[in-house]
């Protein structure tokens, strides 16, 4: 079995069963033990058991949150106060954020005990975790693959027990992706229904925190706690509210799920094509109307969303120059040497690649060519999603065309490598929300995931599609323990 989940271990705690500062102890030394042969985490939270302890004190006045004792991991792109901020990059070695990103005061005022900070691709740019400095994450289903990217620390603590829950952030796939190679479900909300203030950018129009779970149900008690408008942040929406708990019903009768026939074809692995329409059958068993389209578009999505992010990319991190914060290099000339140093020794070749891309798109004589038409390409991807959630609750799609690499495969073909994001960057692109959840097993043993899509502010009921297909399957249940012990 799966280790438990957070809306378990909150049953527990109140019913007093174990108390915050055991639970914490017991993720501690897990990772102690254990994290070795996974690398999930770049920093381990000192404050853990202090924290936690606090949270003892707190409780027995009678705090009640969904995540209140609950441990929970942090990617580490986002900004903690008592922890590093690294992105995993060594030009933000050592980097303490004088401030908490909003998700991680609301954390705190909830209860949640904060477990470490998870390895990432450096600055998020990736999708296998390869790309940090401080050395690959391992898929705990098979240590010889990738877990994703780039949120693949937090999806590898979660799959390996060293956290219940954890927090990642989706830029074109990122959370998605991880959960289905791992066997997990994972969250990215409607861009702004998350505060993004503390999350360090990389492509600002398509950023969002999410969490990262064994189920859709703790998904919904992360986002209970972590979404809503946070005036700190200019992206975030003010007039729009969620009840993650009440939108838990497990009805779906009714319910319309568009199949798009063109996500399913050449360059999908047939054992994924096989399990996403046995998952589609089982909607339609729970009542839901299940319907073929075509979708157009989806061949442009990668293109365009490569020239939106790394132009984004190049101008975020162009802040870091080797004066304010992070990397300083030893020895350097003058100005122009210092900014040369710092960047070329402090950023990793994926980073200075797609920096130039953005760079190269946004230059004098290329911007119409190639920003301005991905951005015209990003509103009739727009128009085509709008025109399927007219006739559709939901869209069901795979999440990647195969099961996780090995390691070592997709650094060798970047290209290979940002063709795997093909059914998860338009999602970004248009804002809107998507969850990956697990849906079966391929030949060799790999999780194999599925993604619903759906409107602009759905979050709640696509949250409640993808609990009532837990409640009656069980692929939710397995974990890479059992399958060691089987």
């Amino acid at each position: 079995m799966r280790e438990k989940t957070a809306k378990e271990l909150r049953a527990a705690l109140k019913a007093g069963e174990t108390s915050a500062a055991a639970l914490a102890e017991c993720y501690l030394a897990k990772i102690a033990a254990e994290d070795a042969a996974y690398h999930a985490y770049n920093t381990i939270n000192e404050r853990a058991a202090a924290e936690a302890a606090a949270v003892d004190k707190r409780l027995a006045d009678g705090l009640d949150s969904p995540l209140a004792g609950v441990p929970v991991a942090i990617k580490d792109n986002i900004a903690t106060e008592t922890m590093p901020t690294t992105c995993s990059s060594k030009i933000l070695q050592g980097f303490m954020s004088p401030y908490n990103a909003t998700v991680i005061e609301k954390l705190a005022a909830a209860g949640a005990v904060l477990l470490g900070k998870t390895n990432m691709d450096e600055f998020a740019m990736g999708s296998t975790t390869e790309t940090s400095c401080t050395g690959v994450t391992k898929n705990p289903w098979d240590t010889a693959k990738v877990p994703g990217g780039s949120s693949g620390g937090s999806a590898a603590a979660v799959a390996a027990g060293l956290a219940p829950v954890a927090l990642g952030s989706d830029t074109g796939g990122s959370i998605r992706q991880p959960c289905a190679y791992c066997g997990l479900t994972g969250m990215k909300p409607t861009y702004g229904a998350v505060s993004r203030y503390g999350l360090l950018a990389y492509g600002s129009s398509l950023d969002q925190i999410g969490p990262i779970a064994h189920t859709a149900a703790d998904c919904a008690a992360v986002l209970q706690v972590i979404a809503g408008y946070d005036e700190k942040d200019s992206t975030s929406a003010k007039d729009v509210r969620f009840d993650f708990a009440a939108a838990l019903t497990g009805d779906i009768a009714g319910k319309k799920i568009g199949l798009p026939k063109n996500y399913l074809g050449e360059g999908l692995d047939a054992e994924i094509r096989a399990a996403i329409l046995a998952a589609a059958e089982q909607f339609a068993a729970l009542g839901a109307e299940i319907e073929e389209f075509e979708m157009p578009m989806l061949e442009y999505a990668v293109p365009a969303y490569y020239i939106i992010a790394s132009a984004e990319a190049s101008s975020n991190l162009s802040r870091y120059d080797g004066i304010k914060y992070g990397y300083h290099p030893e020895g350097f000339a003058d100005l122009e040497d210092l900014y040369l140093s710092a960047r070329s020794e402090g950023f990793g070749p994926e980073v200075k690649r797609r920096i130039m891309l953005g760079t190269f798109a946004l230059s004098s004589g290329y911007y119409d060519a190639y920003y301005q038409k991905a951005l015209k390409v990003r509103a009739l991807i727009r128009q085509n999603f709008d025109a399927a959630f007219a006739k559709y609750d939901a869209i069901i799609s795979p999440v990647a065309p195969t099961t996780a690499p090995r390691l070592g495969e997709s650094l060798s073909d970047p290209l290979a490598m940002y063709l795997s994001d093909i059914y998860t960057v338009a999602v970004n692109l248009v804002g809107i929300p998507a969850i990956s959840l697990p849906c079966g097993f391929d030949a060799a043993g790999m999780p194999i995931g599925m993604q619903l899509l759906g409107a602009m502010w759905s979050d709640d009921k696509l949250i409640d599609l993808a609990h009532a297909y837990q409640l009656h399957t069980d692929w939710h249940e397995k974990s890479p323990a059992r399958k060691e012990a089987e």
